[in-house]
């Protein structure tokens, strides 16, 4: 996620420039994106260091510390590593396989694998009843 960047582009005193980039799904719209961000470490005049992020040019809040949607301004936002929601996006746009229609199988009989006309002729003949199927579940009466 982190790439730690050369001496070259340093900011106003920054001591070390960090590019990441984030993927973001908002929980509560399904809006999802990208973004990388420029992470400047400073150190002010006391000696304490601090970050700035820096997105598109601008200083923006911490992305990890309340993310925000930017379709409905929810704060519930899960954050994952980079590329994400582009392959979420490329698996949506993929063509998808067509199953084949549903419809009735035939399973095959012992009977009907040697090809004995004799037994596709009992297959026919024998019909299912209800009751033949019910038989096993109807309690004799004592």
């Amino acid at each position: 996620m982190s790439e730690i960047a050369g001496q070259t582009g340093l900011r106003a005193g920054a001591t070390a420039v960090v590019n990441e980039s984030y993927s973001f799904a908002c929980m509560r719209c399904g809006h999802g994106w990208e973004q990388s961000y420029e992470i400047e470490h400073h150190t002010d005049a006391a000696g304490h260091e601090f970050v700035l992020y820096v997105a598109d040019g601008k200083v923006v809040p911490s992305p990890l510390s309340k993310p925000e949607c930017h379709n409905c301004d929810s704060h519930v936002v899960r954050i994952m590593r980079p590329g994400r929601v582009a392959s979420a996006r490329d698996a949506a746009h993929r063509p998808h396989r067509v199953p084949p229609p549903a419809g009735p199988v035939e399973v095959p009989t012992a009977d009907a694998e040697t090809g004995t006309a004799a037994g596709e002729e009992q297959r026919e003949h024998h019909h299912w009843h209800l009751s033949d199927l019910l038989h096993p579940f109807q309690r004799k009466a004592s």
